[in-house]
């Protein structure tokens, strides 16, 4: 799973993670992490439709890591996933390399530089997460 250092489940993030659709990205970014085939059915989605922002795997993919704008996590409430605040200080204080994850022990699936935007739209992202589970759902039941 996608760790979330610190006592209060915070992450650093970038300080400005580039996107090709964001000329001005936010400072601080929320992560929705979910069980990695849901994501990658979800990643498939965006991709075709209305575009994904950076998305992190864990070491183990386990999980994957959606960057989604701040403030998302204080409404997110999405059965199977979590969305986690994060904190200012990220990779642009010199404690991660700009081509670095802004979450320790994961890689990019889709790196910031081949993103559609800096983040994610939450309802967007809600929206192919949903499909995604009926999609798996459908899969599963035809075994």
């Amino acid at each position: 799973m996608l760790k979330t250092g610190g006592g209060k489940d915070v992450v650093e993030t970038a300080a400005g993670v580039p996107g090709a659709g964001a000329a001005d990205p936010p400072r601080d970014l929320d992560l929705v992490t979910v069980p990695a085939r849901q994501g990658l059915e979800a990643v498939d989605i965006l991709r075709l439709r209305d575009g994904v922002g950076p998305v992190l795997h864990d070491g183990t993919c386990d999980t994957l890591g959606f960057l989604v704008p701040p403030g998302t996590a204080a409404g997110w409430d999405l059965p199977g996933s979590a969305c986690t605040e994060t904190y200012g200080g990220g990779r642009g204080g010199g404690v991660r390399g700009a081509d670095e994850p802004p979450v320790a022990g994961t890689g990019w699936l889709v790196p910031p530089e081949g993103a559609f935007a800096a983040a994610t739209d939450p309802a967007v992202l809600r929206a192919a997460l949903g499909e995604a589970a009926r999609t798996i759902e459908a899969v599963d039941r035809c075994r």
